[in-house]
């Protein structure tokens, strides 16, 4: 081969690289929280260049909380994210509001949780009555308040309910200042036995087994960019479901990237977070028998009841108006063992 013809061949091929380059769709992601255990499978995804792979060109930011996630994708700044079905539902209540939808649910049962020290022997809902609950005016699992007391047949008169802020909820607790809190399971728990109380001295209530039936964090996705790029959603959905299997037997590798994404993580405790996520959250029965990302439509329309009986709708969504399982791959590509 000539060497015109060589370097004709070379451009040629870089050309083609180029193109390949260029159609590629960017996609601005951003989790609800910080880069810690549950995050893995969406850094699994962009190392082992899972994403890249759907021609998907994609950035991830660490979040707040799941309903600002929710807000930068109703304004446009991001185009998918990882947020709060819960709090998505009572996004949609306002007719003005963006017609988000998420297109996979991760966890299947959400981490709401009421925590508390062993000692103050509160180990069934009713035993709150007559202690001080911590609860951040705007967590997630304060937010399900009311409906968890009205499956519970707790009287809410006898449970002194203080506002505390996110940073001091635990320590709070550990001192004794509160008798229980609200928050996720595992960011309570964790937190807690990083300030030394120990695996035995804490009880964790999960609100899912205590008649709330709530899926929990999902994709979620702006409308616009749905519309004008669904190839690219269905792309970003195969691509993190496949990193969540996989992450699922891969555990320690997949903390050591969210440890290099967030030096400041501790690998132990992120460890023992993500484990709590996919034993409590992500796999559930329901999951084992129909897979990943997709939700019971009758389900989903419970939840949206039981969501009412914490929040006032006035327009209130249909289970159609929340999920949309047009992304999803096929159920043979979702199952997963545990």
């Amino acid at each position: 081969m000539t060497r015109i013809k060589s370097l004709a061949l070379a451009a040629a091929l870089a050309a083609c690289a180029a193109g390949v380059t260029q159609a590629q769709t960017a996609i601005k992601f951003t989790l609800d929280w910080r880069f810690e255990g549950p995050s893995a499978p969406y850094l699994w995804a962009l190392e082992k260049g899972y994403y890249k792979a759907e021609g998907l060109d994609v950035t991830i930011d660490n979040g707040a909380n799941s309903t600002e996630a929710i807000n930068r994708v109703a304004s446009g700044t991001y185009d998918m994210a990882f947020g709060d079905i819960n709090s998505l539902v009572r996004f949609r209540d306002k007719k003005e509001n963006a017609p988000i939808k998420a297109v996979a649910v991760i966890y299947n049962q959400p981490p709401f949780a009421i925590v508390s020290l062993a000692k103050k022997g509160i180990k069934k809902p009713k035993d709150l009555e007559g202690k001080v609950l911590g609860a951040p005016a705007a967590d997630g699992a304060f937010a399900q308040w009311k409906g968890f007391v009205e499956a519970n047949k707790i009287d809410a008169s006898k449970v002194k309910v203080e506002n505390v802020g996110f940073p001091v909820r635990e320590p709070m607790l550990a001192e004794g200042k509160v008798d229980a809190i609200t928050g996720f399971s595992f960011s309570s728990y964790i937190n807690l036995r990083s300030r030394g109380v120990a695996q035995d001295g804490i009880n964790v209530m999960l609100l899912a087994d205590h008649g709330l039936d709530l899926y929990g964090n999902s994709i979620i996705v702006n409308p616009n960019f749905a519309a004008k790029n669904p190839k690219a959603v269905a792309g970003f959905v195969k691509a993190t479901l496949r990193a969540v299997k996989e992450v699922a037997a891969n555990q320690r590798e997949a903390v050591k990237m969210v440890v290099k994404k967030n030096p400041i993580a501790d690998e132990q405790w992120e460890a023992i977070r993500l484990k709590m996520a996919y034993d409590q959250n992500i796999i559930t029965k329901e999951v084992l028998a129909n897979g990943l990302g997709g939700v019971d439509m009758k389900r989903l329309t419970k939840s949206i009841d039981q969501i009412g009986q914490s929040f006032v709708f006035t327009n209130k969504p249909r289970a159609e108006d929340i999920f949309d399982a047009s992304f999803l791959p096929a159920k043979a590509d979702r199952m997963i063992t545990k």
